[in-house]
């Protein structure tokens, strides 16, 4: 029997840009593209929407982190006429896949989770995420709910909540009258800055400043700089050890975040602070923006994988794809989901200039029955540099979602942790610190009921049911003859992938809007609304 049957034709063959691959980045050019009158073919050879940034059940996260490997090198094959086939390679994106279970419950009800691939990741109320799914349209398609609380690890090795305003700083318990009045007299400066048009309030000096320079400078305790750099300003590396900072934050970026952090308080009227999280996962963003464009005329097929690329034979361009059907398709414009590699001859410049390689990303899921904080269902936790060992050089984030996000069954709750690092090792040193932190490890492989700590004898380490430890590859945004998208990056929200998104729409289709003002219908209950009276979250 023929495999090609089960193959859909595709109709018509010929369009402004083909996408191979569903992720976040692809999914928006794909709407952006269609909004703007192209034609657009996006295909996907996986059976889901999202790629690298989808929610799937435990068993198929599973299974699709360790099938990732790569293809063997790209040959070229005649083809019709004066076209060329050269065979699409692919090439590994994670690494050091560590899935262990002590408990049979996980995998009994495995359907029931939808599990981020690329997390932890959250949106903060005013970021430009949100701002583009209110403008395209696509959160019509989308629920969210708050993340209930934040906290961050103390030098003592305590969860501390974070005071995210003026008015939750003289709530705080844990502050001292001293420390709240500091903070709340810098909150005050940020504010008058950030309301200045001759930005006089801070100096330009001062902007260029280390922020951490500058928190010294307004005499703030250790302890709340501590707060503001990794828990609101959300620091990456040690920013008070410049033989390890990879990345020092300065004044103007670090006052930015606090506006970020401060903006998305209260945005939304029923949001109970600055972060958000879709219902049913990360992988709904994808999905949305691929609802939005199939309105708009994008053509869609998954399971469906593209071979080769068509070169014409006496130039060396671009000039289609052949799919897995054996079907010749052709575009203007092309762009690759990350994982693709791009043969030589169609780069202008070396190979390795299409994706580059930032770095590396620890990422970890885990399955529990206990929250990590008692009384909270949806939380973030920072774990600041040296917090959890003396050599920790990166901040460990880590999201816990419960059921009420429909991410796990009921009763249980998933913990996303990640963390930036040079190599494996360094990464999951950093993740095995956090896990040990956080969980009670069965060595048995029956779960027990949790540990007490002596020195806080009210808490009761959560029990580690499941988990997933892998490294991930980070690659840039690249435009050559074909365009590369960029892997999920180390950052909490998704600021930075949107940056260059739109960078590269522009670079593709240079007198084209980035989704142009449109009037949609009223959404539903639950979905994100904007309107003159005040904005609403979900019900």
């Amino acid at each position: 029997m023929d495999d090609t049957l089960s193959y859909p034709p595709i109709d018509p063959i010929n369009f402004d840009l083909i996408i191979v691959g569903t992720g976040l980045p692809e999914s928006i050019l794909a709407s952006a593209a269609s909004a703007a009158g192209k034609t657009v073919l996006h295909l996907d050879p996986n059976p889901f929407y999202g790629a690298h940034f989808s929610s799937l059940p435990l068993q198929d996260l599973a299974a699709f982190l360790q099938s990732q490997s790569p293809s063997p090198p790209p040959s070229s094959a005649p083809s019709d006429g004066n076209l060329t086939a050269v065979e699409l390679t692919t090439r590994r994106m994670y690494s050091d896949v560590e899935i262990t279970s002590h408990s049979p419950e996980p995998l009994e009800h495995s359907r029931q989770f939808n599990l981020d691939l690329a997390g932890p990741r959250v949106l903060f109320c005013a970021d430009s995420a949100v701002d583009l799914m209110l403008k395209s349209g696509t959160s019509q398609y989308m629920e969210f709910k708050s993340v209930d609380a934040s906290f961050v690890c103390g030098g003592d090795g305590k969860l501390v909540t974070v005071p995210d305003s003026r008015s939750a700083i003289f709530k705080d318990t844990s502050l001292g009258l001293a420390e709240k009045t500091r903070l709340s007299s810098f909150f005050k400066l940020v504010e008058g800055h950030l309301k200045s048009d001759d930005e006089r309030k801070i100096s330009a000096e001062d902007l260029e400043s280390p922020f951490v320079a500058f928190l010294s400078k307004m005499r703030l305790p250790p302890k709340i700089q501590w707060i503001i750099l990794y828990a609101l300003a959300m620091a990456d590396y040690d920013q008070s050890d410049t033989d390890v900072c990879k990345d020092v934050l300065k004044t103007r970026d670090g006052i930015n975040r606090l506006a970020l952090y401060h903006s998305s308080v209260g945005r939304f009227s029923n949001a109970l602070g600055a972060l958000i999280y879709p219902i049913y996962g990360q992988g709904e963003l994808p999905q949305g923006f691929c609802r939005r464009a199939a309105v708009k005329g994008c053509l869609y097929v998954l399971r469906m994988p593209v071979n080769a690329l068509l070169l014409d034979k006496f130039s060396g361009s671009y000039k289609g794809v052949k799919v897995a059907s054996g079907q010749e398709l052709f575009s203007h414009q092309m762009v690759l989901g990350p994982s693709f590699i791009v043969p030589s001859p169609l780069l202008k410049s070396s190979p390795d200039s299409l994706q580059d390689v930032r770095g590396k990303v620890a990422r970890g899921i885990c399955i529990t029955k206990t929250s990590v904080k008692p009384g909270v269902s949806n939380c973030l936790v920072i774990y600041p540099p040296k917090s959890l060992y003396p050599e920790q050089v990166t901040s460990v984030r880590v999201l816990q979602i419960g059921s009420s996000l429909a991410g796990c069954p009921s009763g249980m709750f998933v913990l996303y942790l990640s963390a930036l690092c040079d190599d494996a090792n360094q990464g999951k040193k950093s993740l095995h610190a956090a896990v040990n932190a956080i969980f009670s490890i069965p060595i048995s492989g029956t779960p027990d009921h949790g540990s007490t700590d002596e020195s806080e004898n009210t808490q009761v380490k959560p029990t580690l049911l499941w988990s997933a430890l892998y490294i991930q590859e980070m690659t840039t945004c690249s435009f050559e003859s074909i365009s590369s998208t960029p892997m999920p990056d180390g950052s909490l929200n998704y600021n930075d992938i949107l940056d260059a998104t739109k960078e590269l729409f522009h670079k593709m289709f240079p007198d084209e809007e980035f989704f142009p003002e449109t009037t949609f219908s009223e959404p539903e209950d639950g979905e994100l609304d904007e309107s003159p009276n005040g904005e609403s979250l979900d019900s």
